[in-house]
Parts: structure tokens; C-alpha cells; sequence
């Protein structure tokens, strides 16, 4: 995979966005990537607009800002769902989400490259791949900061076919990405193995 040589560091640890979490649940700080939020925002209302009622997941949801943000364009919180590999972040992003009209925003603890993320209650149970557009805002960033592997291998090398699996057909990824330029990222993810496409 393109780009992933990256250097491990405190980034890339759960320890670390569990402290991130813990300390804005205390002084919240709404303000982070509000650039990058603006801007998938636009073009999920350009693709997969609210009126079609799209079923969204944000994987590593953090506070949950995004999600607010589709809820404020008029997206259907039933069908937005973040996950979070933070439980403080879950909680935070529920505490978030309560004081802005946004509580039937699921919100979940679940580590994206082990577990499956729980679906919304009106998806069937027999398929993964239920969501429309699947969103990141760093998380892929920050997963290639992990800790390698005994083979040397990133645990972003997982990520991809991840994804790829949990988008209906016809579906979008959608990803920000300040660690990666837009080749490395279509690299990494364009492959024979995901069957993800570049738009």
C-alpha cells in the first residue's frame, strides 16, 4: 500500500483519543475541521442528498460534529450512525448530539477494523454492506499512525477492504485526509480487492 511507511506515534493510540475525548467532554470545543465538515457536507448533499434519505455511518465519529452538521442540512437523524473506538468520544458525541435536537443520532463504541458497526433498527440482519455513503474525517489518518504488526504492516492495510465491505452497491466513501495526498489515498483504496471506485 502507497504511503504507509508512516512512523508510529501517541496519534495513532487509543490512549490517546480516549484523553482527547475525557478532556473536551469537560471544556467542549466544537471547532475542529469545521473546513473539512463544510466540505463533505456540500458534497453529500450533492450526491447522496437528504430528500433521498440516505443511511450514513461516520467511522471514528470523535464529537460528533459531522453527523450534527448532515443533521443541520436536513439529513433524517434515523438513518446517521458515528462509531468510535472511544468510549468517551461515544459519550461525549450523545451529550453533543442531546443539546442539539440530535439524540436519534446513533452513536457507537466499536473498533472499525475488528468489529462490524452495529446498524440502524430498520436495516435487515443478513448483509454488511447496508450503508449509502460511508464518511472519515482523519480516522484513516489516524489508524495509519498505529503500531505495526509483527509482519511490519500497517493497521491501515486493513482499512480499505473494511470499508469496502459495509457500502451498499453504489454507495460512496467518502475521505479527508491530511496525512495523505489524493493519489496515495486512491492507491490504497482503488483496488480489484475493495472494488472501490474513484469519482
Amino acid at each position: 500500500m502507497s504511503g504507509l511507511d508512516l512512523q508510529p506515534s501517541k496519534l495513532g493510540t487509543k490512549e490517546h483519543w480516549d484523553n482527547v475525548y475525557k478532556e473536551e467532554y469537560l471544556i467542549p470545543s466544537y471547532r475542529f475541521g469545521v473546513e473539512s465538515v463544510e466540505k463533505m457536507v456540500e458534497w453529500a448533499e450533492k450526491y447522496t442528498p437528504p430528500t433521498t434519505t440516505p443511511s450514513i455511518l461516520e467511522v471514528g465519529s470523535g464529537n460528533g460534529t459531522l453527523l450534527l452538521a448532515l443533521l443541520e442540512a436536513n439529513y433524517p437523524a434515523k438513518n446517521l450512525a458515528g462509531i468510535d473506538y472511544s468510549e468517551d468520544a461515544v459519550r461525549l458525541s450523545k451529550m453533543v448530539a442531546a443539546s442539539k435536537d440530535g439524540e436519534d443520532i446513533t452513536f457507537s463504541r466499536c473498533n472499525f477494523l475488528t468489529e462490524d458497526p452495529p446498524k440502524l433498527s430498520y436495516m435487515g440482519s443478513d448483509n454488511t454492506a447496508v450503508w449509502d455513503l460511508l464518511l472519515d474525517k482523519g480516522t484513516y489518518d489516524a489508524v495509519a499512525l498505529g503500531q505495526k504488526d509483527e509482519q511490519g504492516k500497517s493497521p491501515a492495510a486493513k482499512y480499505p477492504a473494511r470499508a469496502a465491505r459495509l457500502i451498499k452497491p453504489g454507495g460512496y466513501f467518502l475521505i479527508t485526509s491530511c496525512n495523505f495526498t489524493e493519489e496515495e489515498l486512491k492507491a490504497n483504496f482503488v483496488s480489484e480487492e475493495t472494488g472501490l471506485q474513484y469519482q
